[in-house]
Parts: structure tokens; sequence; C-alpha cells
């Protein structure tokens, strides 16, 4: 990891639940469901399905929705957003620590030096930037106190979904 480990080393099964990812990224419920029923942040690991599921977040996924949260509260657009968030996916995991993101408001750079940084500034564009680096840090900070959960595990919240799963396995 970029800022030493305080995180476990996560299997590409694992992850975070929606309340730990909306706890480490600093967002509402309803914040998470609407942007995964959306398509704008989906769950790498485990997506809902039907009664008594959970969604499982990767890391990357809680990073993207810690920045996603950023750009609202600065007042960028939803569109502009989607196309941020696409950008970002199509970067590997080591590449993200290195960008920042620039916007004017109304569009979103992506800055992947100081010198572009500095030119996007100078030319009167840049209103406000995010670095992803520090972003990632902060997101290692929060999750690093919090459960992890494996997507083999079988994940029963509520009473209804407890009998379903205990029919189940009787009848299986």
């Amino acid at each position: 990891m970029l800022f030493g480990d305080p995180l476990p080393q996560l299997d590409a099964h694992s992850g975070y639940r929606g309340p730990v990812a909306c706890r480490a990224a600093g967002i509402t419920y309803r914040q998470l469901d609407y942007w995964a029923r959306t398509g704008l942040v989906e769950p790498s690991i485990r997506g809902a399905k039907g009664s008594g599921s959970q969604r499982l977040y990767s890391f990357r996924d809680i990073l993207v929705l810690k920045i996603v949260k950023r750009l609202l509260d600065t007042g960028v657009s939803l569109q502009q957003i989607r196309a941020a968030v696409t950008a970002l996916h199509s970067r590997g995991v080591d590449d993200l620590a290195s960008i920042t993101l620039m916007s004017d408001g109304a569009s979103v750079y992506e800055c992947t030096s100081p010198d572009e940084v500095i030119d996007l500034v100078a030319g009167g564009q840049g209103v406000f930037g995010i670095a992803v680096g520090r972003v990632w840090h902060e997101v290692e900070g929060s999750l690093a106190e919090l459960p992890v959960d494996h997507a083999s595990q079988p994940v029963v919240e509520d009473e209804l979904a407890k009998r379903r799963e205990a029919k189940r396995q009787q009848a299986g």
C-alpha cells in the first residue's frame, strides 16, 4: 500500500459492507444505495441480490465513493462526476494515488503531474483540487479499525431472511 500497511491484505473476495463503506466515505446509506442502483459506484465484490443480501465494497470502491462525495460537496454536476468515475475506473489502483482531480465547477480535469496542476491554475480554470493520494490515506485510516467481510459467507440480517436460509439448509 502507498501509505504504510494499516489495512489487512484483502483477497479478491473480501470487502466492506454498506454501513462500513458509508462510514469510511462520509456518506449516508441512502446515497450509497442510490449510487449503486444508478450505476455511479457499484460494489465490485458483491452486489445486492434480494432480501437479506448485502453489497460488499472493495477498498477501491470506497476510495471512489469518497471522491464522489467530495466532488458533490463542491458543486460538480452528476454528469461530470460520472465522467470522472469512468476515468478513475480505467486506471490501475497504483495510478490512482498519483492523480489530482481539478475542477472549475463545470468540468473535472485529471492531472498526473504538478506541472499539469500549475498549468490548469495558471490558465484560470482550476478552482479546487482533490489529491487522490491524500483521500486514499484518509480511507485507509478510516477502514483500519472497521470489520472486513468475506463474500462467500452467507449474510443474513433480518428475521425473514434467517427463516429462508434455515429452510434452504434443511431442504439441501
